[in-house]
């Protein structure tokens, strides 16, 4: 029978380190497969972060422009008054609606318009009516004549409510205008009408006591992002 050596005190002393030598390569071999795999999560996060800051930014700037709103000292009479459509209810103005159709009527007791543009489409919740036509129902139910309000019935948007108002502007030989809407829309709106060509158009606005504002807020800007998409278009002259 052969008897195998015994290793002597050294050579058990290096055997440990021999297996630690040999752990830490095989990790630093680990280290080094997944270090390009690590590198581009790295990289993917530092994109997603920087694109999150970008997005919180663009809101925050966003909503601090429809915070502000305009604030414009109106001149004391314009041709006419253009008063930005909303939804009807059963062919009647809606609670909001209603809140820019009695900011137009203050206006014109004041004197600051003899005449009136309503602009606003068919909504597609059941009304027969357009918008237009349900506004102007609530102005003449409540003295304006009928022949001083032009019908805009087509538009579906903002930049449409604006567009086709002043095709009726320049029909009519208008030149001055005040344009009514919800404080929180009241921003854009003076952007789009300075950026389609009014001649000094001013914004008159009012606070809603019906809206529930924390919704109108989030798609304002939702549409304010979208705006100045078109917006880039329109100067590309696409």
């Amino acid at each position: 029978m052969t008897v195998k050596p015994s290793m002597n005190r050294k050579q058990l002393a290096s055997q440990p380190q021999a297996s630690s030598s040999a752990n830490k390569k095989a990790s630093s071999r680990k280290g080094m497969k997944r270090s390009p795999i690590m590198k581009t999560f790295v990289r993917l996060f530092q994109v997603a972060l920087v694109a999150f800051a970008i997005v919180v930014a663009w809101i925050i700037f966003i909503q601090w422009k429809v915070q502000l709103g305009t604030n414009q000292t109106l001149p004391k009479q314009v041709d006419v008054g253009i008063v930005l459509g909303a939804s009807l209810r059963n062919d009647l103005p809606s609670p909001g609606l209603q809140e820019r159709l009695d900011l137009a009527l203050e206006l014109y007791k004041q004197g600051r318009f003899k005449q009136l543009i309503v602009s606003g489409g068919l909504d597609h919740n059941g009304s027969k009516l357009t918008e237009a036509e349900g506004m102007r129902n609530y102005l003449v139910s409540h003295g304006v004549p009928q022949g001083s309000i032009f019908l805009e019935p087509h538009a579906t948007s903002t930049y449409e409510n604006l567009l086709y108002s002043k095709y009726i502007m320049e029909e009519k030989g208008l030149v001055s205008s005040i344009i009514m809407t919800h404080r929180f829309h009241s921003s854009r709106s003076l952007d789009i009408a300075e950026t389609i060509g009014f001649k000094q158009p001013y914004v008159s606005s009012t606070k809603s006591d019906v809206l529930f504002m924390p919704y109108h807020d989030v798609r304002e800007t939702l549409a304010y992002t979208k705006w100045y998409g078109t917006k880039l278009l329109l100067k590309l002259g696409l």
